[in-house]
């Protein structure tokens, strides 16, 4: 009897461990422009989120405690309807190892200005996949999947896709919502227009150069730090030809508001030559940080 107990303890937790959450999600909520609420409220959202984003199994996969990916989600509360609604931003930050480093590459780094949803104080928040009832529960999985499939991006070619697709049904589903954010015709910097780049055949490029960038450029850097740049300064050719399709293109945005600093920072140690193409090509398809790289050139 004993040994068919332990045989079921160990049953039960190796199942447990099979079952391990993707996601190692640090979760902020302030509010500092609301007054005079009760301010457990927030503290209570916190940890609704906290529980929600790390406790739901998003994949099938296996994954080890140590392999989970890291993110922060950081919503800022600037106004509070009644007791139950909530209006404000949220701040995605997600990043992974570089391959034998200390160092961690931000693989998002994104800010939704339309967040807006009811809570009601203790709420559990609950994923039914063909049946989202709550805008702050499509928000959280949307995003979810999206801090999934860059991740898986940056591993494999397009492995993406399917993460990229589910957050893809969960748009669909929200077209009828009241809440902004889901639209096509509301904003070309929305949810509906980061979901729509990612799977387009025009930004196929883009997609290429994740996993060009991080797995062939970075994850070489330790090995051979001069192959992994110009491994990297290739993969930013790919990014030209997304630019001169859609110069408007939202996920190409996306794209340097994760790596603009990074990209300084690596080429800051490159020779002149290289640092001149690279230059040339950040300089047109990113102008608005191209101040900094410019500067890259004044700095040899």
């Amino acid at each position: 009897m004993k040994k068919l107990f332990l045989c079921l303890v160990i049953l039960f937790v190796s199942l447990s461990a099979a079952k391990a959450q993707e996601l190692r999600c640090a979760v902020q909520v302030v509010a500092p422009s609301v007054q005079g609420t009760n301010r457990n409220v927030f503290k209570n959202l916190r940890e609704s989120i906290f529980e929600f984003m790390n406790n739901q199994q998003w994949t099938n996969h296996v994954y080890e405690t140590s392999e989970r990916i890291e993110c922060t989600f950081h919503f800022t509360i600037d106004e509070l309807i009644g007791v139950d609604q909530f209006k404000g931003s949220l701040q995605i930050q997600a990043r992974r190892p570089v391959f034998n480093s200390a160092y961690t590459t931000t693989t998002l780094n994104l800010k939704d200005d339309k967040i807006d949803f009811q809570y009601g104080e203790f709420e559990t928040l609950v994923f039914k996949e063909n049946n989202i009832e709550s805008n702050l529960v499509a928000i959280l999985s949307y995003y979810a999947y999206v801090v999934l499939g860059y991740d898986y991006d940056t591993f494999s070619p397009e492995a993406g896709n399917p993460y990229f697709e589910e957050a893809e049904k969960i748009v669909n589903m929200m077209q009828n919502a009241r809440e902004a954010g889901w639209k096509q015709f509301e904003s070309r910097q929305n949810r509906y227009w980061l979901i729509d780049n990612l799977l387009e055949e025009d930004h196929h490029p883009l997609r290429e150069c994740y996993y060009e960038y991080h797995r062939n450029g970075l994850d070489r850097m330790s090995d051979d730090p001069e192959e992994g740049r110009a491994n990297i300064a290739e993969s930013l050719e790919l990014l030209r030809d997304v630019y001169r399709t859609d110069p408007s293109s939202y996920a190409l945005q996306v794209f340097f508001d994760a790596k603009q600093k990074e990209l300084v920072n690596i080429f800051s140690e490159s020779f002149s030559m290289e640092k001149a193409e690279v230059v040339n090509i950040l300089t047109e398809i990113n102008p608005t940080n191209s101040d900094a790289y410019e500067k890259l050139l004044k700095d040899n």
